[in-house]
Order: structure tokens, then C-alpha cells, then sequence
């Protein structure tokens, strides 16, 4: 059997920061060749990638976005959203867009003819997607998309109102059209975490399933041993950039004697916190590391004692889950604005504090002065995860999924 993954990111930068996961690409080694198709110029080593594809076979392709086929990028397009007209042209564009991103389909439609995969698989709600609608509709191979974000609180591409000027909503109109022409016609859809729903719900799609993130389970190690170290060990993972700053975990520390901190990640955040280690005098209390291989990071996590977070997006993140399912105690952050708590999140299994240097002080001191307590958390944390995140059932999930949807399709050819 034969899979096409259509993926917009560069796989080079997931290398590079150590976020590969074994069968990611090829859940329960289902199928025997995976081609993975990304759309942009990235090379990466197709070693480097092969644990993601498990035994089968991997193949790389390129299908490199061209400014011509893109109305955010095309210059003559830009250059008619400055008419004071172009407004009132909107179907206009709509068409323009449709038929150029159609030409620029065609080499993965050509593709998809060579290779006649069984099934092809997104990750996310990209032109990936309206490129796997244009090979159903010319091949009549299923797709199924998994969506990682929520594009009404958290876009990719298209802005969010409230709209700085009319061309900016005539652009947000074009790419959510786009986005409703790739989950039109998905097999199944499959978000992956709750607060994705209500986006489902604005776009009336009801083919979905809940399918958690696939995480690499074999690599986890139950935090078994409670006893504090000396220092206390604290440690936080993400990417360094402002809905995932810990400027106030680093800040708490002020508060808090005895107590180390590893930061895990990079980003354009790094050197603004490495100043605030320097001017706070934590310099000797905190480390910094840039990036880890998955797997060593999932091997290590129960070496420390607690782990705290900063994160405002409203999934929850695969470093969270990671550290719940190893049965750290974990600190994190309430939301800010109006968009509600993760719901995941909602139980008495994580500390929630708010984003201040004294809310996750506070939280760390509790959970260092009560060894029961926090040997609670942490104990209340794998039970949860194991139930509702086991990386066993995760990945069963999908190849259920892919399962059902080749039946289905084979149903329909009868």
C-alpha cells in the first residue's frame, strides 16, 4: 500500500530541532511506501526522516510555491488591491485565485497519476489541502487532513480581524475560501485537540474525529521517584517567542532558592531572555539549551522535578503532553483574552497559575514544600494522560482512521 503526505513545512528545521518522531508519517506501519510531498524547496535528508516513515520505503518530492499562483504574493495582484475599486471585484479574484492555484496543482496531480497512492494525508489546512481536493477530483484518491491549529484564533496566512484596512479582509476572504475548498471534499478530518471544534463548526463540517498528536511513546520513561534533587531541578520546553515566552518562570526564580532551571528551545526570544538571566543574576541558576533530539528529551524528562511552562495557543502542546504522560508535575498558565481555557487542560491534574514571575513562583514553592502534593500531581498527571494520550492509542487512532476511509472508498468503487 502506498500513502502521499502533502505537508507545507520545511522538514529540515523539524530535523534541526530534534522534533522527529518514530512512524509519524506511516502510523502503525500501515503502509509499505510513503511519498512525502512538500510544498516548498526543502531538501531534507531522507535519513534523517526515515524513522518517521517506520519500514516502508520513504520518497521526498517538491512542489515549491510560485509567486504567480498566489494572490498574497502575486505583484500584479498586490499592486490591484492598491485600486480603490478592487473591493467590489471580489468574485473577480475568487475565480483568478481558483484558477491559478489549479495550474499550480497540476505537477502534484501528474504526481498522484505515477505513484497511485491509496490514500493521501495532510497535515493542516494549507494549499497542501486544495492540492490533495484537485487530485481527488481528477483521480478520485480519498484525503484525509489533520488540522494542528485553530486558524481563526491562530492563522498561518490570513489575518484575523479586527481588519487594519479593507484589503487586508479581502485577503482573509480569499484564503478562508481556500481553506473551505480543501476540507470540502476531505474524507475525514481530523483536529487534534477540542479547541479546533469550533472552527469545524464555523466552516459546517461534520465528517471530523478527535485525533490526538502520535507522540513517541517507546521513548517516554515514567517519572517513578518523587524525592527532590539538590538544587531542584525545574524544566521548561518550547519554542522561545512571544505565545511561548517564560520570561516569568526565569523571573520566579528570584523568589525561589535552591532552584535550577533548563530552558529547552530556541527562537527569536532567546537573546532577549539570556539578557533578563544576566540582569536578574541567574546566570549560575539557569541553562539554556538550544535543541534536543525528541527522543532524548522524552528518556530525560523524569530526571527532573517539576515542569513549568508558558504557552497562550489554545491547543495543547506536544512538550506538555509529553510531560504529562511521564507523570511530571506540571505548572502552566491560564489563558489570556476571551477565548476560554484549553479544555484538555481542565482538571485537577495540572497547577494552573496566571503569567506572572509571582504566580509560577508561588506554584513551584507549593509544589516544593509538599512531597505529597506533588507526588499527587505528578501521579494524577500520568494516570490522565495514559487514559486520554497514550501514544499506543494515538497512533491506533489513525491507522483506524485510514483503515475505515480505504474501506469506504473501496465500498464506493463496488
Amino acid at each position: 500500500m502506498k500513502l502521499l503526505v502533502i505537508i507545507p513545512d520545511a522538514l529540515s528545521a523539524l530535523i534541526g530541532k530534534g522534533e522527529i518522531t518514530d512512524r509519524y508519517y506511516n502510523p502503525g506501519n500501515l503502509f509499505d511506501e510513503v511519498h512525502i510531498l512538500l510544498c516548498n524547496n526543502d531538501r531534507p535528508d531522507p535519513k534523517e526522516l526515515q524513522s518517521t516513515v517506520g519500514s516502508a520505503r520513504l520518497f521526498l518530492h517538491n512542489l515549491p510555491e510560485d509567486p504567480q499562483y498566489f494572490c498574497n504574493n502575486h505583484p500584479c495582484f498586490q499592486a490591484w488591491l492598491l485600486k480603490p475599486w478592487a473591493k467590489f471585484f471580489l468574485k473577480l479574484a475568487m475565480l483568478w485565485q481558483f484558477h491559478s492555484l489549479n495550474k499550480w496543482a497540476v505537477p502534484a496531480v501528474e504526481l498522484a497519476w505515477r505513484i497511485k497512492p491509496d490514500l493521501i494525508r495532510c497535515h493542516g489546512n494549507d494549499f497542501n489541502t486544495y492540492v490533495a481536493s484537485r487530485i481527488k477530483n481528477r483521480l478520485g484518491i480519498p484525503y484525509v487532513v489533520s488540522l494542528h491549529t485553530n486558524p481563526d484564533v491562530d492563522p498561518y496566512r490570513r489575518p484575523l480581524p479586527p481588519f487594519n484596512s479593507w484589503r487586508e479582509q479581502l485577503l482573509a476572504v480569499l484564503l478562508n475560501e481556500i481553506e473551505i475548498a480543501g476540507l470540502a471534499h476531505a474524507d475525514r478530518i481530523l483536529p487534534v485537540y477540542r479547541s479546533i471544534i469550533p472552527y469545524l463548526a464555523r466552516m459546517h463540517c461534520s465528517n471530523y474525529e478527535l485525533a490526538y498528536n502520535v507522540l513517541a511513546g517507546e521513548h517516554l520513561i515514567k517519572k517513578e521517584d518523587y524525592r527532590l534533587h539538590d538544587p531542584v531541578r525545574v524544566i521548561s520546553v518550547g519554542r522561545h517567542y512571544i505565545h511561548k515566552n517564560p520570561e516569568n518562570i526565569i523571573r520566579a526564580l528570584r523568589n525561589l532558592s535552591n532552584v535550577h532551571l533548563t530552558l529547552i528551545g530556541d527562537g527569536p526570544y532567546l537573546a532577549k531572555l539570556q539578557t533578563l538571566v544576566a540582569e536578574c543574576g541567574l546566570e549560575d541558576r539557569v541553562v539554556f539549551i538550544s535543541a534536543m533530539p525528541n527522543h532524548k528529551l522524552c528518556s530525560m524528562l523524569c530526571e527532573y522535578d517539576i515542569f513549568a511552562v508558558h504557552v497562550e495557543a489554545f491547543g495543547i502542546s506536544k512538550t506538555v503532553l509529553e510531560a504529562l504522560l511521564a507523570g511530571m508535575p506540571v505548572v502552566i498558565n491560564r489563558r489570556e483574552g476571551n477565548q476560554g481555557q484549553v479544555p484538555e487542560l481542565m482538571g485537577d491534574f495540572v497547577m494552573m497559575v496566571d503569567n506572572t514571575s509571582d504566580g509560577y513562583a508561588q506554584a513551584i514553592a507549593k509544589l516544593i514544600e509538599n512531597d505529597r502534593l506533588r507526588e499527587q500531581q505528578g501521579r494524577r498527571a500520568f494516570a490522565h494522560a495514559q487514559e486520554n494520550w497514550a501514544p499506543a492509542k494515538t497512533e491506533m487512532k489513525y491507522v483506524d482512521v485510514y483503515k475505515q476511509v480505504l474501506y469506504e472508498t473501496k465500498q464506493e468503487m463496488c
